[in-house]
């Protein structure tokens, strides 16, 4: 969970230094330099208007949050077959392997 608006309320109020709020809050200093260069930017100072939440300020830091598309899952090769195709053939190496696997699994 984010502590935006305790740091906010810790700058502004008790007029505590960037190190004594990442102490307080147990967070990092950079953290604490960020949130409070967000709220610069963003023209946030204490107190913050009726009715804001920690979302409503995290929203005004950082905007709204980006749904990230999941990759397709990758078929993994068969190591335990690939171990004993390689013992059984001589003559098989990992690139030949790797070529066949290409073949079946393009997307891989």
């Amino acid at each position: 969970m984010r502590k935006i608006k305790e740091v906010i309320r810790l700058r502004f109020e008790l007029r505590l230094g960037q190190r004594a709020i990442a102490r307080a809050c147990s967070i990092s200093q950079t953290t604490v330099h960020d949130y409070l260069k967000g709220a610069a930017v963003a023209g946030i100072a204490w107190p913050l208007p009726e009715g804001w939440d920690e979302q409503r300020v995290e929203q005004a830091l950082f905007g709204e949050r980006q749904v990230v598309k999941r990759l397709p899952e990758q078929v993994l090769p068969d190591f335990a077959a690939l171990q004993s195709q390689l013992q059984q053939n001589r003559r098989l190496t990992l690139q030949l392997a790797w070529e066949e696997y290409r073949q079946m699994h393009p997307e891989a």
